[in-house]
């Protein structure tokens, strides 16, 4: 468990906070004589219409009235059979100024005066006029308290937010890190010079500044750093990038000074900035004004030359991660500030294996459960995504109330990841699960016979997610980092699969081929623009490239003459029309084993397993596959297709 504290040594009791809570004291006293002084009616008087105190004066009820400007107050006179009771107090508001009231009053014998002046109306006013700043002034003194830990900069809220670790307390070992070997070597170096730095500099060694973590979300970047610092046993700053950004201008410069004073009071320690992004983009593309003083800037400029301001075997370590490299200040990323740039990226299959190794030692498993095959089922998950994988699954052995966590149990976890959750709740009509059942088989059959596309695990109809009526679990047998040409066109004739089994059976098609179509476009566009392809347009790449660790396909296209433009776009539409031609063909060489598995998928819902591959096997392919894979054309058009009766 790790044990955070925010002391800071050598600190002084903060005067600033002394001189806030004095302010407060101050005011709160001004308020309660403020109250104190307000006139006051004294007992609670009865409030009288004015004209019924018009009345009583003609009737010879008012004894006594004093006459003011805004009320009036009255008594009346003593009841003729209880002489001894208490005058009776009542005030009455005038409409208007009545002229005419003295006259009233002197004819009915009422004794009247006006009110005595207040003497201590001015104070009253004086008040008004002098608390309100004296609160502002009190709040601005508490808040420059709160964040404030004294010495020099008593008079700036620039203290820094890091959460500092004491020695050895993140909690975090190598061992606990696993799937990233390159990494944990790389950082090995770091962890020998912060327990013994004389075997480096006895030689000139210098020790990398600054280590950059490169990768996607999810992978373990700050994790690792944790672990740095738990392996060597040195304090460990942790600081978010964001953190330093505020909104008054120079209050980020003011904590990037104060962490590293910090940082080197305790050396040899570990300063970890996650999200290093947040504050170290590029300035050159902030605004259209060159030299700006924004906040972000300045606390960039002040980071620089605090990463300059020691030497780099002082024993101050600086790590950062990012998972967006290319948006950082070139001047952030040259030697002697973040020396070593370290990639973090998505584990294969044997650290999939290793990372669920170190997550399951936490749950009970059942003996069924191999680690191996459900690592061979997540490709591209990475660790934060295994150890959810891991969690879910002992969620669902809990709600089934299973002694342990199952195969079972593994198997719906990962679908509930890749598809979401079943919607139990939604019913498809008899026509759209028939449907749905020979698309999803469309797809297992195509897939099943083009090259490098994996094993069909699954094919389901029951609804997931927030639209996947149903869906095809087809997963590569090994990791793969390239595509081929054969195979990118055999993912597009699978994508297609789907649509060209409604055409095959029902002569229409329905929505439900959408984001396989939207996918199949995709790739066919990369392949001619991005890939180099097409063999009339040859090796140009027509699209920016993209971010190495952004997720999806966001590629701005380049300035082209429509003429280009236009070849591009029927060079997509060609091979997509294609893919999509070989996919009708398979379907319509295989329509008995399409119906025969769909029959079956409408009877189970699910299909999976040896009985999934037993029923694919039997799938034959067109004499023109391969001729299609290599080269991309078909020998010849496909017949006109006729849907099953």
């Amino acid at each position: 468990m790790a044990v955070e504290t925010n002391n800071t040594p050598f600190q002084k009791p903060p005067k600033l906070k002394q001189i806030g809570g004095s302010l407060l004291t101050f005011i709160t006293i001004l308020l309660l004589l403020n109250l104190a002084i307000i006139p006051s009616l004294g007992s609670h008087y009865r409030d009288v219409p004015y004209s019924d105190f018009i009345e009583q004066v003609e009737a010879g009820k008012v004894e006594r009235a004093i006459v003011g400007p805004e009320r009036i107050q009255y008594t009346l006179k003593p009841a003729p059979n209880s002489p001894s009771e208490p005058p009776r107090v009542f005030v009455t508001t005038p409409v208007t100024i009545d002229l005419d009231l003295p006259k009233i009053l002197r004819e009915n014998d009422v004794e009247f005066a006006a009110p005595p002046p207040d003497n201590l109306g001015w104070l009253s006013t004086v008040l008004g006029w002098i608390v309100p700043p004296l609160i502002f002034f009190g709040i601005w003194g508490w808040l420059l308290s709160r964040n404030q830990g004294g010495g020099p900069a008593a008079l700036t809220v620039g203290q820094s937010k890091a959460r500092i670790y004491s020695e050895g307390s993140t909690g975090i070992k190598f061992d606990d890190v696993a799937g990233v070997d390159e990494a944990k070597a790389e950082l090995q170096e770091v962890v020998e010079f912060l327990r013994d730095s004389s075997r480096y500099t006895q030689i000139g060694a210098k020790i990398p500044k600054g280590v950059l973590l490169v990768g996607p979300p999810g992978t373990g970047k700050t994790l690792l750093a944790k672990a740095v610092a738990g392996e060597a046993g040195v304090p460990f700053f942790s600081i978010s990038g964001s953190e330093f950004i505020e909104l008054f201008v120079g209050v980020g410069a003011a904590r990037v000074r104060d962490l590293f004073e910090q940082a080197k009071q305790q050396a040899p320690c570990i300063v970890f900035i996650d999200e290093l992004d947040a504050l170290g983009k590029s300035r050159g593309g902030n605004s259209p004004f060159i030299g700006g003083n924004d906040e972000r800037e300045q606390t960039l400029n002040q980071l620089l030359t605090e990463m300059d301001g020691f030497d780099a075997n002082s024993g101050v370590i600086i790590l950062a991660a990012t998972n967006r490299p290319d948006v950082l200040d070139p001047a952030l990323r040259r030697p002697r500030r973040f020396d070593r740039q370290i990639v973090v990226d998505r584990p294969d299959k044997i650290g999939r294996e290793a990372i669920l190794q170190v997550h399951a030692q936490y749950v009970k498993l059942a003996e069924e459960v191999d680690l191996a095959k459900i690592a061979a089922r997540t490709p591209g998950f990475a660790g934060a995504d295994l150890a959810n994988l891991v969690n879910e699954a002992a969620l669902l052995a809990a709600r089934q109330h299973h002694p342990a966590v199952t195969m079972a149990d593994f198997n719906e976890a990962i679908d509930r990841v890749i598809a979401g959750l079943e919607k139990k709740s939604r019913v498809l009509s008899d026509i759209e699960k028939k449907t749905v059942a020979y698309h999803e088989v469309g797809h297992a059959l195509v897939g099943s016979l083009m090259p490098g596309a994996g094993t069909v695990e699954k094919i389901s109809v029951v609804p997931r997610g927030v639209g996947a009526l149903g869906y095809t679990v087809q997963l590569p047998e090994d990791d793969r980092f390239l595509m081929m040409e054969d195979e990118i066109r055999g993912r597009i004739a699978t994508l297609l699969g789907g649509r060209s089994a409604e055409e095959l059976i029902f002569g229409k098609v329905s929505t439900g081929a959408g984001d396989d179509i939207q996918k199949a476009t995709d790739l066919a566009e990369r392949s001619v623009t991005l890939y180099g392809m097409s063999k009339s347009l040859g090796a140009i790449a027509f699209e920016k490239s993209q971010p190495q660790f952004w997720e999806g396909w966001q590629n701005p296209r380049r300035s082209v003459s429509p003429k280009v433009a236009e070849e591009i776009d029927r060079e997509v539409k060609d091979m997509v029309d294609r893919a999509h031609q070989m996919a009708r063909l398979i379907l319509q060489t295989n329509q008995t084993l399409l119906e025969q598995i769909a029959e079956i998928l409408l009877h189970q819902e699910i299909l999976e397993g040896a009985e999934l591959q037993e029923q694919l096997k039997s799938a034959i392919a067109p004499a023109s596959l391969q001729d299609w894979l290599q080269t991309g054309k078909l020998p010849q058009e496909l017949p006109q297709l006729q849907p099953a009766a």
